[in-house]
């Protein structure tokens, strides 16, 4: 039942500076977001790689109002390109975009998120690594997969999100599966109204195999966004049934939650890809991060009642 209220708080100025102001927020913030600059996250990508983890990088930061804001979120991501190319990790490091921190949002936001993240998609190309579009609310999902679409045409390997709990979304993955595209399945972390999504646990846990299976048993590349251990275990099966061997799918997890299962899984010969998002505008990453799961909000009561 919180869930909601927490993102309808990640949208709240007055939230973000109240939780930004609490002394213990940082410390929380870091088990999730893991550093604000380059510097700061080479060695973390460094350390996960040695451990047999690939990663998938986001800059965080969503809120763009000016143009000049969406050229400043493209530079982040071409520097960090520059750095994964002098650590020579080509393919287990790929980037994951937002195309609002591109500035879709904004007055000709379709055109301007796709002029900027162009430049990014063809410098990950260059280094063989490649980029993720990642899904936001439902109102901008036609923009993300139109470009999606125009920057495959040069970049095949370019992938993209979808989220179980949209209604539409069995229908975006017959498609996506059919096209052979890169594809990651979520469950879904945006406030969306009972018209376009489902509102219930179980409804998207059972769209989410429903739209799992139609992944595996198409053309594409399924990667599996999820932390649910009983999801784990279906994909491994449904994997098992499609015909599908080790590196023809893959898990991805974000950095500091079942860290423990990252290495498992990774031990176990599966492609296991941390999502590690870094930098200064981190608030509306981390209420996301809350609102997903009861256990983070009760690490960050406990952190704030600890400090008290």
């Amino acid at each position: 039942m919180l869930g909601p209220v927490i993102l309808a708080a990640s949208r709240s100025d007055r939230m973000r500076r109240l939780i930004s102001a609490a002394p213990v927020t940082k410390r929380v913030v870091d088990r999730f977001i893991p550093g604000e600059t380059v510097d700061d996250i080479v060695p973390v990508i460094e350390d996960l790689t040695g451990k047999g983890l690939e990663l998938t990088m986001d800059v965080v930061g969503e809120d763009i109002t000016t143009p000049g804001q969406a050229t400043i979120a493209r530079d982040a991501y071409l520097e960090l390109i520059d750095r994964i190319k002098d650590l020579e990790l080509g393919p287990r490091v790929e980037m994951s975009v937002k195309l609002s921190m591109f500035g879709q949002a904004l007055e000709h936001g379709h055109e301007l998120a796709l002029a900027h993240v162009r430049p990014v998609v063809e410098a990950a190309a260059s280094i063989g690594t490649t980029v993720t579009l990642d899904a936001e609310d439902h109102t901008t999902l036609d923009s993300m997969f139109a470009i999606h679409e125009e920057l495959r045409k040069d970049f095949p390997r370019t992938g993209c999100v979808i989220q179980a709990y949209l209604l539409r979304t069995e229908a975006d993955a017959r498609r996506l599966a059919a096209d052979g595209s890169r594809v990651r399945i979520v469950k879904g972390a945006y406030k969306e109204p009972a018209s376009v999504a489902y509102q219930t646990k179980h409804e998207i846990d059972r769209a989410y195999v429903r739209i799992l299976k139609t992944l595996m048993e198409g053309e594409g590349y399924p990667m599996i966004g999820s932390h649910d251990p009983r999801i784990v275990s279906i994909a491994q099966e449904l994997a098992r049934r499609a015909g599908r061997k080790p590196d023809e799918y893959e898990f991805q997890m974000l950095y500091g939650i079942r860290s423990e299962e990252h290495l498992r899984l990774a031990a176990e010969g599966h492609r296991m890809r941390v999502y590690t998002a870094y930098g200064t505008d981190w608030y509306g990453y981390f209420m996301r991060r809350l609102a997903e799961k009861p256990a983070n909000l009760r690490f960050f009561a406990r952190s704030m009642v600890g400090k008290g």
